[in-house]
C-alpha cells in the first residue's frame, strides 16, 4: 500500500504555525502571572496596611490632639502681700521665694532675689489675679524682729505702702487625675534649647520626612553587624512617637520601630515641625519621683533646677537636653560624673553648630552642674489634703470637665510658709507622741488667715504627701468641749443676765432626759467646784456649771447658731452642750472663724478666684464679710477675752510655759470621752488654726486637748510669723470686781473684767474688811459693743430655762450618759 500524499504547502505551513502559536501562548502567560501575583500582593497589602494606617492615624488624632490641645488648669498659692508692720521674718520670707520658683542672684532679672543681712532686693515677675494684671517690680524690703519695717521701690527709691509678689504655682489639674507637668507654648521655650535639641539630637529635623534614612541605615547595618537589635537611627519625630503619647512600648523589637516609624510618617503628614517640636517638649521624659514621671522640659527645668524654664542658664539647659538620653542614667543627683561627662558633650555639640561662642563654651564647660539638692518646693501636687480642698470648692460650680483642659488659673488661698510650718509641726509632734503602746496616730489640721477668711494650710494625714483619705475635711470626730464656748457665746448674748462676772453653780448636775433616763455629766478632774465665775468656768472647761447654762439657753438654740455659723446640723440631746456631735477639723474651724474675726459671718475659701485663660476673673469667693452687728461683736471678744484667760491661766496655760505668751492667743482645748480624740482650736491677730489628733480605728490615745492638738498648734506657732491677738476696744468697759458688785479700782482683791457698756453691776465703796481675792487677776485690751442684733434677732433671747430638753433618739443606745470632756 502507498502512503498517502500530503500537500506540501500544508506541511510546511502548518507546523510553523503551531510552533508561532505556541510561542505567542507562552509569553504572555508567564506576564500575566507575575501581573496577577503582583496586584494580589499589593491588594493583600493595601488590605492589612490602609485599615492599619487608618487605625494608626485615629491614634494619632486622639492621642496627639490632647496633649496639643489640653491646657490643664494650675492651682496657684496666694501672692505674698508685703507692707510695713506685717508679720515676716528671714526664713519664711525665702520659704515663700523658694516655693515661688525665685533664686538667688541679683535681684534685678525677674524671678531673682539679693539678700543683705535683713535687706532684701527682690525682682517679681508680672501675673494676673482676681482682681486683675499685677505688673512686675522691683521691691526693696528690711525686715526686723519678725516684721517688714521697710518697703521700696527698688528703682525709683520710693516708699511703698504695699506689694504683692507673684505665687507659686502648687498643682496643675488634668480632670480627675494630678499630673506632674507643665505643658508651654513653643515661643516660652528658650531658642538655645530649641536649636541645641536638634544640634544633638536631630541635625536634620527641619528637612526630613519623619525618618532620617542615613541613619536608619546605619542602625539596620550596626544591628546586622551585632546580630540583635542594638537600637538607633531615630528622629526627634520617631522619639516622640514612641514617648508613650501613642501607646508606643520601648521593647528593641522590629515590629515596634515599623510602628514607630509609620507613626513618625503620620506625624509629619499631619502637623507642622513647631508642633510637633512643642508637642515633644510637653512630652518628654526627664526624670522620676516616687511613681510619678516627670514630664516635659518645664517640669524638668523646675524639678532638677527649682527655676523657671525661661530662667534656665545655658549649661543648665545643655545638661536637659543631655539628659533626654536616659534621665536614670545621666541622674546628676545619683551620678554626676556621667551627668557631667553628658553635658560636656553637649555643649560641643553646640559649639561645633555655632550655637555658642567659644567663651560661653568655656564658661558653661567650668561651671558646676548647678541642679538643687531636692526637687524643687514648687513642684506639682505635693499638697494632696490642700488640692482635695480646692477640687471640692469648684465642684460647687465647676463641672469636673470644665476644671481640666480649659487653661484655667485657680488662685487659692494658700500660704506656702504657713502649709510648711504645718506639716513640720504636725510630723514633729506625731513624732514625740508616737510612743510605744500608744495606737498608730493621725491628724488634721486647718489654719485660716482670721482677716479674710483664706484657707492658709491644710494637712489631712500624718503623712502629708500622701493623697488618699483627708482627714482636715472627711474625718467625722466628737468634739468634746469645743462646742463650750457657743453656749457661753448665747448666755453672753444677754447682758442683763450674764456677764463674764456671773456666779455659777458647778455642784453635781442632773438633767432629766424623760423615758426615765437621767444624764449626770461629771467634771473632766472628778471634783465639784461649788460657785465660779462664767470666765473661769470657761477658761477651765467645767462641765456642770457649761451644762447649767446650755440647759438655761436652751439646746435648741445652740444647734440654731450652729447651723447658721458653719452648717452644723446638732442633736436634740443636751449631751450637745459638752460636744457630742462629730465634725470635721474644716467644719470647726468654719465654727471658730466668727469669734476668731471679731463676729464676723464669713465662709472659708482655699479657692480665692478663677480665671479664664486669658486671665479674666470669671468667679470670684474672697469677697469681704459685712461688718458684724455690734452686739455680736461685742459677744464674740467677751468670749475671745475669757478664752484668752484659758491661755493664761486655764486649759491652754502650757502655751505660756511654751513661750507663746507674746502672743496673747485665745483657745480652747477639747477632749471626748476616755481620751479618744484630741482637739485644739486656738487663734492670734493674723491665723486661726484648729487641730485634731487621734486613731481612724477609735482607740484609747491617752491624750488631751492640751496633749495632742494643742502640741501641734504648739509647733506651729513658734515658727510662724502672726501679729499678737488685740481686741477692739469698743462696747467695752472695765471694772474691778468683788462678790456680785463693782468696786474701785485699787480696792484690795478686786478683779477686773469687760462688760458690756450699760450692763456693769453697782458700784460699792470698798469693803471695810479685806476681800478674798478672785482666783485669777487679768488685764486686757478692750471689746466692742451692747446685746448682739444678729443672736437676738435669729437666735432669740430671754430665759429658756423653762424649755424642757428635747428627749433623745427612741434608738439611742446610751442616752444617759454624755461626754465628759475638758
Amino acid at each position: 500500500m502507498q502512503p498517502i500524499d500530503r500537500d506540501p504547502d500544508y506541511d510546511d505551513v502548518a507546523p510553523d504555525a503551531d510552533d508561532e502559536w505556541a510561542d505567542y501562548d507562552e509569553g504572555p502567560s508567564w506576564l500575566s502571572r507575575l501581573l496577577r501575583i503582583g496586584v494580589t500582593v499589593t491588594a493583600l497589602g493595601l488590605g492589612f496596611l490602609l485599615p492599619y494606617v487608618l487605625y494608626l492615624n485615629g491614634q494619632v488624632t486622639e492621642r496627639f490632639g490632647k496633649l496639643q490641645w489640653q491646657v490643664p488648669t494650675r492651682v496657684f498659692a496666694r501672692p505674698l502681700l508685703v507692707a510695713p508692720g506685717i508679720p515676716l521674718d528671714d526664713a519664711s520670707l525665702k520659704t515663700e521665694l523658694n516655693a515661688a520658683s525665685y533664686y538667688p542672684g541679683d535681684g534685678l532679672r525677674p524671678g531673682t532675689y539679693l539678700q543683705e543681712g535683713s535687706r532684701w532686693v527682690i525682682s517679681s515677675r508680672g501675673y494676673n489675679d482676681v482682681d486683675g494684671r499685677i505688673l512686675p517690680k522691683k521691691v526693696e524690703l528690711t525686715l526686723s524682729e519678725g516684721k517688714v519695717v521697710d518697703l521700696r521701690d527698688a528703682s525709683a527709691r520710693t516708699e511703698l505702702r504695699a506689694a504683692r509678689l507673684d505665687p507659686a504655682r502648687i498643682a496643675t489639674l488634668y480632670g480627675k487625675m494630678q499630673e506632674e507637668r507643665r505643658l508651654v507654648r513653643i515661643d516660652e521655650v528658650p531658642e538655645l534649647l530649641v536649636t541645641g535639641l536638634q544640634a544633638v539630637e536631630d541635625r536634620d529635623f527641619n528637612h526630613h520626612i519623619g525618618i532620617d534614612f542615613g541613619g536608619l541605615a546605619r542602625a539596620v547595618f550596626k544591628n546586622m553587624v551585632a546580630g540583635e537589635i542594638v537600637g538607633g537611627g531615630s528622629t526627634l519625630t520617631q522619639q516622640l512617637a514612641r514617648s508613650g503619647l501613642l501607646g508606643i512600648g520601648k521593647e528593641q523589637t522590629y515590629s515596634r520601630k515599623f510602628k514607630e516609624i509609620l507613626y513618625a510618617l503620620l506625624l509629619e503628614a499631619r502637623y507642622d515641625k513647631r508642633t510637633i517640636l512643642e508637642a515633644y517638649f510637653n512630652q518628654v521624659f526627664l526624670g522620676q519621683r516616687g511613681n510619678n514621671p516627670i514630664m516635659g522640659v518645664a517640669s524638668g527645668a523646675e524639678f532638677w533646677f527649682g527655676k523657671d524654664l525661661k530662667d534656665l542658664e545655658p549649661h543648665q539647659i545643655a545638661l536637659l537636653i543631655g539628659m533626654v538620653k536616659g534621665p536614670s542614667y545621666y541622674d546628676p543627683r545619683k551620678h554626676p560624673e556621667r551627668a557631667l561627662e553628658r553635658r560636656n558633650f553637649v555643649l560641643g555639640e553646640m559649639r561645633e553648630t555655632q550655637l555658642i561662642t567659644e567663651a560661653q563654651y568655656n564658661r558653661a564647660t567650668q561651671a558646676p552642674l548647678d541642679v538643687s539638692k531636692t526637687p524643687g518646693q514648687s513642684f506639682a501636687n505635693r499638697f494632696p489634703a490642700y488640692v482635695d480642698l480646692v477640687r471640692r470648692q469648684l465642684a460647687r460650680d465647676y463641672d469636673e470637665n470644665a476644671i481640666s483642659g480649659q487653661g484655667l488659673s485657680v488662685m487659692s488661698g494658700m500660704s506656702p510658709s504657713a502649709q510648711a510650718y504645718t506639716e513640720s509641726a504636725v510630723a514633729a509632734t506625731l513624732k514625740s507622741l508616737q510612743t510605744k503602746g500608744r495606737p498608730s496616730l493621725e491628724t488634721g489640721t486647718v489654719v485660716t488667715d482670721v482677716q479674710t477668711g483664706d484657707v492658709l494650710a491644710v494637712v489631712g494625714a500624718h503623712d502629708y504627701n500622701v493623697a488618699g483619705y483627708n482627714r482636715a475635711v472627711q474625718a467625722q470626730r466628737p468634739v468634746g468641749s469645743l462646742l463650750k464656748p457657743f453656749v457661753y457665746l448665747l448666755a453672753l448674748g444677754e447682758p442683763s443676765k450674764y456677764n463674764l462676772g456671773t456666779w455659777l453653780n458647778d455642784d453635781p448636775v442632773r438633767v432629766d432626759l424623760g423615758n426615765g433616763q437621767v444624764w449626770q455629766p461629771k467634771n473632766s478632774d472628778g471634783r465639784s467646784h461649788g460657785s465660779v465665775r462664767m470666765i473661769d468656768a470657761l477658761a477651765n472647761s467645767y462641765n456642770q456649771s457649761t451644762v447649767r447654762v446650755g440647759m438655761d439657753i436652751g439646746v435648741a438654740r445652740l444647734n440654731k447658731l450652729m447651723l447658721a455659723l458653719a452648717g452644723i446640723q446638732g442633736t436634740s440631746n443636751p449631751s450637745v452642750i459638752l460636744g457630742a456631735t462629730e465634725q470635721s477639723p474644716y467644719a470647726m474651724a468654719q465654727l471658730y472663724q466668727f469669734l476668731a474675726s471679731h463676729g464676723k459671718v464669713q465662709s472659708l475659701h482655699a479657692v480665692r478666684g478663677v480665671l479664664d485663660a486669658r486671665g479674666m476673673a470669671i468667679s470670684r469667693y474672697d469677697t469681704k464679710a459685712a461688718a458684724p452687728p455690734l452686739g455680736d461683736s461685742t459677744a464674740a471678744e467677751l468670749v475671745t477675752y475669757a478664752l484668752q484667760e484659758a491661755v493664761r491661766s486655764g486649759t491652754a496655760r502650757q502655751l505660756q510655759a511654751d513661750g507663746l505668751g507674746r502672743l496673747n492667743a485665745a483657745g480652747k482645748t477639747g477632749t471626748s470621752n476616755d481620751s479618744r480624740d484630741s482637739w485644739y482650736a486656738g487663734w492670734t491677730g493674723s491665723h486661726l488654726a484648729v487641730s485634731w489628733v487621734g486613731n481612724d480605728r477609735n482607740q484609747q490615745t491617752g491624750l488631751y486637748g492640751a496633749t495632742g492638738g494643742m502640741r501641734v498648734w504648739s509647733n506651729l506657732f513658734k515658727r510662724l510669723p502672726t501679729l499678737p491677738l488685740g481686741l477692739t476696744n469698743q462696747g467695752i468697759e472695765y471694772a474691778a470686781v468683788i462678790g456680785a458688785d463693782t468696786v474701785p479700782a485699787d480696792c484690795p482683791g478686786a478683779r477686773r473684767l469687760p462688760f458690756v457698756t450699760g450692763y456693769t453691776p453697782p458700784m460699792i465703796a470698798c469693803p471695810n474688811v479685806p476681800a478674798v481675792s478672785d482666783p485669777v487677776s487679768s488685764t486686757v485690751d478692750e471689746v466692742r459693743d451692747r446685746v448682739g442684733e444678729f443672736m437676738n434677732s435669729i437666735f432669740g433671747g430671754g430665759d429658756s430655762g423653762s424649755e424642757p430638753p428635747s428627749p433623745p433618739p427612741a434608738n439611742a443606745s446610751e442616752p444617759a450618759q454624755g461626754p465628759q470632756p475638758k
